[in-house]
């Protein structure tokens, strides 16, 4: 468990050009940020996320906005509101992944029964697995608060696996010589 320590990001960037505002509020959702209104933005207060925070800065400067970090303690149910809005993301996270992973064995369940053994499907599915690992560790790396949902990803992601060496025997064994 964190400590209810908080960065309480206030943000604005002028709305010509307005790629740099969309840059600015991409780089904040990728590091896990959760807006709580226009220009303010909340995180737990953890090294995780120092250099995604940097790399905002850098961005706001950019398009000439203005950037202000507080540290904040939230009182009563302000922790609440903090917590749950960070925690709600988080969980929209997993489902998202663990729904692609779903998502994956499928595919590969249907490659198998339309006995599509190919080189060129595996290495396609392998691209796809690699995503999900890449995404894995993304979502991990801001999962500061270790939500259960990651631990059943975790476990999830690892079938997915298991079902692709699984796909990949059944290639070699159509494709190459016995």
């Amino acid at each position: 468990m964190i400590d209810e320590r908080w960065l309480l990001i206030l943000v604005q960037v002028p709305a010509q050009p307005s790629r740099h505002r969309v840059a600015v509020w991409r780089e904040l959702r990728r590091i896990g940020a959760v807006p709580l209104s226009p220009g303010a933005w909340v995180l737990p207060a953890h090294p995780a996320f120092d250099e995604g925070l940097a790399r905002t800065e850098a961005l706001v400067a950019k398009g000439d906005g203005s950037w202000t970090l507080v540290d904040a303690a939230p009182r009563g149910k302000g922790a609440d509101t903090f917590r749950g809005a960070f925690q709600a993301a988080r969980l929209e996270e997993w489902k998202e992944f663990t729904s692609d992973c779903t998502k994956f064995e499928l595919e590969i369940a249907k490659e198998i029964s339309q006995e599509k053994f190919t080189f060129a499907e595996l290495e396609e599915e392998e691209q796809s697995l690699e995503r999900l690992r890449r995404w894995y560790r993304e979502l991990k790396s801001r999962d500061v608060l270790h939500l259960p949902q990651a631990t059943e990803a975790s476990a999830q992601l690892a079938q997915c696996a298991d079902t692709l060496e699984g796909y990949a025997s059944l290639v070699y064994d159509a494709t190459l010589p016995q």
